[in-house]
């Protein structure tokens, strides 16, 4: 499946026990991730400011960089998130012609869908997973 993995389910998956952990450990490889490089800036930099982390000792995210189909995802025409940093999510999405976004973020979560993407928390995603298995 291609997945846009938003910046707050990585950086959960890297830094906290749960299911974000699960879904980056356990089923990232099983997937497309579609990332861009405005994503790939954002997550740096949260685990580089906000928890101090040396990227050189992760190497979930070198797998994660070499995994993922990377994009360039254009400004959408009109605003479609509360928050507008989110619409860059929905651009790379729709630049790569994913199948969802995985989130933990409400602002997007309360879109549900965005043209033929479906917006799924951590815990929807890994339900769909398990029913398909």
């Amino acid at each position: 499946m291609r997945v846009v993995f938003d910046t707050n389910v990585i950086v959960a998956g890297i830094v906290a026990e749960g299911l974000c952990r699960e879904i980056v450990q356990d089923h990232l490889p099983d997937h497309t991730p579609i990332l861009s490089a405005w994503l790939w800036d954002e997550l740096t930099e949260k685990l580089r400011t906000k928890f101090d982390l040396n990227l050189d000792d992760l190497p979930i995210l070198d797998l994660y960089r070499r995994l993922a189909v990377w994009v360039e995802p254009t400004k959408l025409m009109s605003p479609v998130s509360r928050d507008t940093d989110d619409d860059w999510v929905l651009a790379t999405a729709v630049a790569g012609e994913a199948e969802a976004i995985v989130t933990g973020d409400d602002d997007l979560l309360i879109l549900r869908r965005y043209r033929d993407v479906r917006i799924l928390s951590s815990r929807k995603f890994l339900e769909n997973l398990n029913r398909r298995a």
